[in-house]
This record gives structure tokens, sequence and C-alpha cells, in this order.
């Protein structure tokens, strides 16, 4: 089998705990997708700099580096999918898996590695843990022998998982050899700058943030906040409420101006999602007022811009204020945006006024799917969807039924959404565009 090998069950590790999902290795690379759709990680083999192997617990694990120093760790292979794996990535990928070994004997003392952004700690040559210095918002000298790490704290951590990683230290006796000291600094010392280099915590990091937007008005979860982009998290910082968003939770981004309306909604949407109480919000909804403009400079050194953000950020931003956002944090996060597409109703607007459940709003139709704004904010992808259908009785009798229809989208999980009376005079134009976009996902004699 030349065109890949897909394994079901593959569990994404890392600090903010374990998601399920499809692991896929092909001869372009590696692609993971979260089970139930949301986060997809895709790998180019030109990128790939070292892949290890390792047996855990009632599994194996395969661990993968790349180019710019991050690290993914998938876990849940068999016995008998190692085999397979190392011979197709040795054939078509041009590399050979290495094997590493798990220490279980419980000892908390042994040696470090540092490459790339990741510390290994090695107990007799095998690994007993690693962690991403990515994920180290500060780190500082205890006395003379200690050095502490503490991590960034990231309200989408909590979604999934009860406990998160917070601190850690570690202490260097003096008459260590691997970070050998002198009379001007101590071993420990040695390894707090080996960790400083490379630990994300420069400038906007924990401290001072790059851009802040304030007294924005947000939708869900609600509230006024200031907005803060810092050079790994987004900041909302509210009166009764405050979050911090690692940028990689960041799925998407999305523009989307209201018709005949003096605001346009940007959504972000994040996997995992943050938690306030027992609720999870996997999409936070901005309203910005269309017409602001604002001047934005960016509190970032010259050498951060040429080195880190060059073609990504600049020094300095004039504009509109939801394009000034959206701008700064997608030359942060990496993120991608999707604006609307070729859909108009029949004001030349991008949406159509509905009721889902009992909240009325504002359905989106998009390229690649629906988006319902703004509560509760409901995002569809077309590859979610079974089909879509057009109801034409509401639930008023007749004159309810020659003024308004319904749409349902059924959805390949068996789960439904019904969109409620959306004006008649809106149905050519959205049926012309369901009918029409590539997918076709009508029941209709012409798809």
């Amino acid at each position: 089998m030349t065109d890949g090998h897909l394994f079901n069950n593959i569990l994404l590790g890392g600090r903010t705990g374990t998601n399920l999902g499809q692991f896929k290795v092909h001869p372009g690379g590696l692609a993971w997708k979260r089970q139930g759709g949301g986060k997809t990680i895709e790998i180019d083999k030109a990128d790939l700099t070292s892949v290890t192997w390792m047996k855990v617990p009632r599994a194996y694990q395969l661990g993968v580096r790349i180019k710019d120093g991050l690290s993914y760790t998938f876990i849940g292979f068999r016995e008998q999918d190692v085999s397979s794996l190392i011979n197709f990535m040795q054939k078509n990928l041009g590399i050979s898996p290495d094997e590493k070994q798990l220490s279980v004997g419980g000892h908390n003392w042994g040696g470090i590695g540092i490459v790339g952004s990741m510390l290994t700690f090695m107990v007799e040559s095998k690994q007993a843990f690693e962690v991403s210095l990515a994920d180290v918002s500060q780190t500082q000298m205890q006395g003379k022998t200690d050095v502490l790490l503490e991590f960034h704290v990231d309200d989408t951590t909590g979604a999934n998982e009860k406990d998160s990683l917070m601190d850690m230290s570690f202490h260097v006796p003096t008459s260590n050899t691997q970070f050998p000291g002198n009379e001007n600094r101590t071993s420990a010392q040695i390894l707090w700058e080996a960790i400083l280099d490379r630990a994300d915590n420069g400038s906007g990091s924990s401290g001072e943030a790059v851009v802040t937007f304030e007294g924005i008005a947000i939708l869900t979860p609600r509230g006024r906040y200031a907005v803060e982009l810092h050079l790994p998290f987004l900041r909302l910082q509210g009166q009764a409420n405050d979050f911090k968003i690692q940028y990689s939770s960041i799925l998407r981004l999305f523009v989307l101006p209201k018709s005949n309306n003096p605001h346009t909604i940007v959504v972000v949407t994040l996997d995992p999602p943050i938690r306030k109480g027992q609720t999870l919000y996997p999409h936070i909804v901005i309203q910005f007022e269309t017409e602001t403009v604002v001047q934005k400079n960016m509190k970032l050194s010259r050498e951060l811009l040429d080195e880190k953000y060059k073609d990504r950020l600049v020094e300095s931003y004039q504009g509109l204020v939801h394009e000034v956002f959206v701008k700064v944090l997608r030359g942060l996060s990496g993120a991608k945006v999707t604006r609307p597409g070729s859909f108009r109703n029949y004001k030349n607007g991008y949406a159509v006024k509905s009721s889902l459940k009992a909240e009325d709003g504002l359905l989106y139709p998009l390229e690649k799917g629906f988006f319902f704004l703004p509560k509760p904010p409901t995002l569809i992808l077309d590859e979610e969807i079974e089909f879509v259908e057009f109801e034409r009785h509401g639930a008023g009798g007749a004159s309810m039924s020659s003024q308004y229809f319904d749409l349902l989208v059924k959805l390949k999980n068996d789960q439904e959404h019904l969109f409620r009376n959306i004006q008649r005079s809106e149905y050519r134009n959205l049926f012309n565009f369901i009918k029409y976009v590539p997918f076709c996902w009508l029941h209709h004699p012409s798809c």
C-alpha cells in the first residue's frame, strides 16, 4: 500500500491533555485529525527532522520533531503497527524512526537533554518525561542550586482535563558534570541560561502585551473586555472574568459583517474550548464597530520583527479596528482567516435571518459550511454535512408558510440543525447557492 496508512483511535499528547483522532501517514508526510472534527495537524515530509517510537503502557508512542523546533506526540499504536510505520517512512519519507525506551523505575534524578524547544529528563539513558520549552512562561533561579520553570496559564487546558502542569523545579548540585559551573556561575545557572535561550518568555509573553484593544464587546462569553495580544497567547480581561488562550488552541478566524448594521463580527474558533464554570465556549464571538478607525503600534523590537515575524507583522497598523485586530492576531497565531464567499441575500447582505432552537440570529452560508450567530454560535463544516433540505411549511399554518421557510441540515453523525423562519424572499438566492457550491448538499435530483 503506497498511498498511505490510516490508524484510528490515536491520541495527540501534550500539556493540555489528550485528544482522540485519526492518524495518517502518506508519501507527502503525516496528518492527524481530531475525532468528531476540530483540530487538524498536517506535517510535510520536508519539515520532518526526526521520528522516534517508544513502548508506553498498553500501547506504542510516536514522537515527531519538525524544523521549527516543535514536537508532537501520537499515542495508541499497536505492536504490529510499528513495523509497517517504520517501513513506510523509510521508503516514502526518507527517514528512519529511532527507538527510545521509557524509564519506569520512578527515579527522580538523572540527566537533562535540550534539543530544539524540547527538554527531556533522562534516567539511565531512558526517557522519564519531556516538556516543551515553548510552554514555559517564566524561568528563574531559586537559591544557587534550583531552577524553577513556570508554564503558561491556558484557560483552554481545563476543557478536557482536570489537571494541568503549572510548574516544576530542578535541583542541580554544584558537583554536576553535565552543566559544569565555575567561580562566577553555578551548574544551576548554566542550566537556567540554556533553558532561558529556548523558553517562550521574551518580550510580550508574560509581561507587556504586544498590542491591546480596550473596551471590546464580546457576545460569547458575554461581557466587555480589554483584549491583549501577547507573543504566545491571547488574553481577555474583563471585570468578572480573565481568560488566557494559547495561540496553538486557535483553529481559525472568521470575519463576518452584519447586513445593514454598523457592526462586524470576528469569531475566534478554539480547540480545546475555554471553560467558564461548567460551560464550554468553542467560539469567542467579538463584535466591533465597523467604521471605527484605529492606529496601533507593535511593542516589539526590530530584531524580533525581522527574525521571527518577517512578512507576518509590521511595526504599525492603521485602519478599521476589526481589520487591524485580525491582521495582528493572524500574524501572531498563524491562524487562517475565513470571510463570506459568493452568497448574497436579497438585500445584498452576507447572511439570512433565522432562528435556531429558541434563539433568533443570523445564518451565514459560507463556501465550506454554515455559521449561525450570535447565540448559540454554531459552526457546521461541509465535511460534516450529510444533506440539506428545504422545508416549506412553517409552524404557524398557511399564512406563516407563505412568508417563511425552514432549512434542515442533517449531519453525518445523525445530528440535525433546523434553522426556522427564514423569509421566503431569501429562498431563491439560498437555494441557488447551496445547489451550486462544489459539494451540493441538497436532496435534489440536480445533485
